[in-house]
């Protein structure tokens, strides 16, 4: 079965992680295969929530861009052993202009082209023979054979002389591949002299003393429906494909590659076939470019966003089956109709929690520890603005089939997410940064908790230059850091320097400074974005 990767966003904080966790059991248990995934790393609250319900972090998900192994290539290759003739006759019987060549281990050795067989089948006059006896009863036709060696070596010789001529002036011996023998004095003294092969029209029958010297001598013979003019012409194709002289490089991918990149080399290199080699070197087939169409999306379900710029990279070239969201709808893109959960509560899972209900399927304790974790995280505890009555409801309940005290967990887990210790300045402004475009501008909002604003108060005015740098550096119009006090339920304000107008009309505020107090402000959703958002739009 298919497996369907479960995620939230890039800056995944305890609700979108442990949303996640969620929703891939309880998808689990209604039939899907689905695993939770997080597309950076997660935070110390969320670390806390896991180790207390003995979770393991779920396994990072760089992107869900189509790769090369999405995409239906044929197991196209050909052993270095197989003749020039059965190769010729599968490429063309496959209507492909080139193939990977493989060792006995399917290792990658090189690509070979229709173009360099023809070559070979045309212009090489080579009589030199070396390959397998069934290379060349196949390449041959035989109709009977007497086998008495795996491997043929030697030089072609036909017989297109007299008898005198053809005793005098050539040497027989155990490296001769005499092509036919048709007369009987030929024959016997092709024979005694123990040639290495010997290739009969099958118009000629071997008499029982001819048989008993083949057998004596252990002189290997081929019977073919072919005259000697079609013999000398194609045996040389019994050689194997790896003695054709090919290109010292070939163009390989590997099967993790990206699509685009695939498309983006091929458009300059205009090649037609290129073999699809893994990272061990050995050959899994060959991507045609006609074959770049049949392409198997990895399928998604969306946790705790729904806007493409807070997702994973690549969300555009996979299928989104299902999104369960308690933001505002932006603008996602899906390529079929889908199952659509959106709610306004104060925590994605709170909206978990009712999909459970609904499916009438039981909560284990450490699911539902987490579930309570993301709700506890979101609402600070059940007093930010965006939090209902939903929430409240859905906490105790889930608060008794965890077997914790709600008040004391929810506090040693919001107290767990505010340590600055180990993190850079500018770490701590992109822990929870999100981007928004407001018009043509854009705007970017960080918030962090604590519980002790002290701690940053004394450092404001280097939080105001890096601010300041991000603003210039990537195009930003609005650059904010909101810390957020979970004890007291207010925000600091800090923000680069050029935004100071923008945001005292947004607040009104009459003169905005740094670190400015905004009494009751808790909530990005509700009491930042909207009112600044809003604002800049009208610019």
């Amino acid at each position: 079965m298919k497996k369907v990767l479960i995620f939230g966003h890039k800056k995944p904080d305890t609700d979108t992680v442990t949303g996640a966790i969620a929703l891939s059991y309880l998808k689990n248990k209604m039939g899907l295969n689905t695993e939770p995934r997080v597309l950076g790393e997660i935070n110390l609250e969320t670390q806390y929530a896991l180790n207390r319900f003995k979770t393991p972090v779920p396994r990072y998900l760089n992107d869900v861009k189509v790769q090369l192994k999405d995409i239906k290539y044929n197991s196209f290759f050909i052993n270095q052993n197989e003749s020039i003739y059965n190769t010729y006759n599968y490429m063309s019987e496959k209507e492909i202009t080139g193939i990977p060549i493989v060792d006995d281990n399917k290792r990658f050795i090189g690509y070979v082209s229709l173009k360099e067989i023809a070559k070979e089948m045309i212009i090489n006059s080579s009589n030199v023979i070396n390959t397998s006896f069934d290379n060349l009863t196949n390449t041959l036709n035989a109709t009977k054979s007497y086998k008495y060696d795996d491997e043929i070596i030697g030089e072609a010789i036909s017989v297109t002389i007299s008898y005198h001529m053809f005793v005098d002036n050539i040497k027989i011996d155990n490296k001769s591949i005499v092509i036919g023998c048709n007369r009987s004095h030929v024959l016997d003294h092709v024979l005694k002299n123990k040639a290495k092969l010997i290739v009969l029209m099958d118009s000629y029958s071997l008499t029982k003393a001819e048989i008993n010297l083949i057998k004596k001598n252990k002189v290997n013979v081929i019977i073919t429906p072919y005259d000697t003019f079609k013999i000398s012409k194609i045996i040389s194709l019994a050689n194997p494909i790896k003695t054709i002289k090919r290109a010292s490089t070939a163009v390989t991918f590997e099967p993790m590659d990206y699509l685009t990149d695939f498309i983006e080399s091929s458009n300059k290199l205009k090649h037609t076939n290129y073999p699809i080699v893994n990272a061990r070197g050995i050959c899994e087939g060959m991507l045609r470019v006609i074959d770049t169409n049949e392409i198997t999306r990895k399928d998604v379900i969306l946790v705790d966003h729904n806007e493409p710029n807070q997702s994973v990279d690549g969300l555009g070239e996979a299928n989104v089956i299902e999104i369960v969201d308690h933001h505002n709808i932006g603008n996602i893109y899906t390529h079929t109709p889908i199952n659509f959960r959106n709610m306004s509560v104060g925590s994605v899972n709170t909206i978990i929690y009712h999909l459970f209900i609904e499916q009438g399927i039981k909560i284990p304790s450490n699911i539902a520890g987490l579930m309570l974790s993301g709700i506890i995280s979101d609402t600070l505890l059940l007093e930010s603005p965006t939090t209902t009555s939903l929430d409240k409801k859905v906490a105790k309940e889930l608060s008794l089939i965890a077997n914790v005290n709600l008040k004391k967990y929810g506090v040693d887990l919001l107290s767990s997410g505010v340590s600055k210790e180990g993190y850079t300045k500018e770490e701590i402004i992109y822990k929870d940064f999100k981007n928004y475009i407001a018009g043509e501008n854009k705007v970017g909002i960080a918030q962090v908790f604590t519980t002790n604003y002290n701690e940053y108060q004394s450092e404001t005015l280097e939080y105001v230059k890096i601010l300041n740098d991000i603003s210039k550096n990537n195009n930003y119009k609005v650059v904010c850091l909101f810390i957020t006090d979970i004890f007291n339920n207010n925000s600091y304000l800090i923000f680069n320097e050029s935004a100071k107008k923008f945001l005292e009309e947004a607040y009104s505020i009459l003169e905005l400074t740094q670190g400015h107090l905004l009494k009751g402000v808790v909530s990005r959703k509700k009491q930042m974005v909207p009112l600044i958002l809003s604002f800049i739009e009208k610019l």
